[in-house]
């Protein structure tokens, strides 16, 4: 009986030293594809990554790195099969990822950013919402929502715009009351709901200036949904004040940084 146990034990020990094994491989493998990682060498790294994962299929630092080198590889508006290869391959190692960890901000951000880049806007937008719901002082997300809801938006104005005859840079409102309803039942829920993302982002930092200059776009939209020439000159007033705001917040940023001249000595 005592001899059994013992060749237990033993069998035990063994499986546990064969893992251990496993994983300090996968390490060192991982260690590896960081290297070419770091050097921008992906199809290497890709490999050295998809070893460790082999390896130790559990071990998610490694999958990620995976997922992120695929990632690196993908060219936005590049149609290629083997482009489009990258971005699912990328895809489905992040989603192995949320698989299990269902909150990790890291995939859910490049799920959402693979999906703008292909301009899968409505994929890409209720992978912003997740990542905001896990991650709700994420201010890029929030920025990221409103870009999304002024490109939207953009499409049904632009066309509004050239059936009117009216110019990018002419004044509005729209011309026309039926198109300008047609148009407002589109695009007005989505104007509101980007300009709230962006509040919200700039809420976390006030002085985001890339969300600003988005608010200045989509107040410019929301103008020229308006019934009046007064309702339409308060939103294009909200728009010039977020404009100069991304002005003057851009030249605060610039001035405080330094100048690269390093300490002098005076040898007066």
């Amino acid at each position: 009986m005592k001899r059994k146990a013992l060749v237990v034990l033993a069998v035990a020990a063994m499986t546990v030293f064969a893992t251990s094994c496993q994983k300090l491989k996968a390490r060192d493998q991982l260690n590896k594809g960081v290297q070419a990682f770091k050097n921008a060498q992906y199809p290497a790294a890709v490999e050295k990554f998809k070893t460790a994962v082999e390896l130790d299929p559990g071990f998610d630092t490694a999958r990620l790195y995976l997922a992120t080198a695929y990632m690196q590889q993908y060219i936005p508006g590049a149609d290629s099969p083997e482009n489009m290869q990258m971005a699912t391959a990328a895809r489905d190692q992040f989603q192995k990822v949320l698989d299990k960890d269902p909150k990790n901000t890291l995939a859910i951000a490049s799920i959402a950013s693979l999906l703008f880049n292909q301009k899968k806007l409505d994929e890409a937008n209720e992978w912003y919402l997740k990542l905001v719901s896990v991650d709700p002082k994420n201010k890029e997300a929030y920025y990221t929502l409103g870009v999304i809801a002024w490109t939207k938006a953009l499409v049904a104005n632009g066309e509004a715009r050239a059936k009117l005859g009216m110019k990018p840079d002419d004044p509005g409102p729209l011309k026309d009351k039926k198109v300008r309803a047609a148009v407002a039942e589109k695009n007005s829920s989505i104007i509101d709901e980007g300009i709230k993302n962006l509040d919200r982002s700039l809420q976390i930092d006030p002085e985001y200036d890339d969300a600003m200059a988005y608010e200045n776009l989509l107040y410019r939209q929301k103008a020229d949904l308006e019934e009046t020439t007064e309702t339409y000159k308060a939103d294009i007033d909200k728009a010039n004040d977020y404009f100069q705001k991304t002005i003057d917040t851009r030249k605060i940023k610039a001035e405080r940084k330094p100048t690269g001249g390093g300490i002098t000595t005076d040898t007066k």
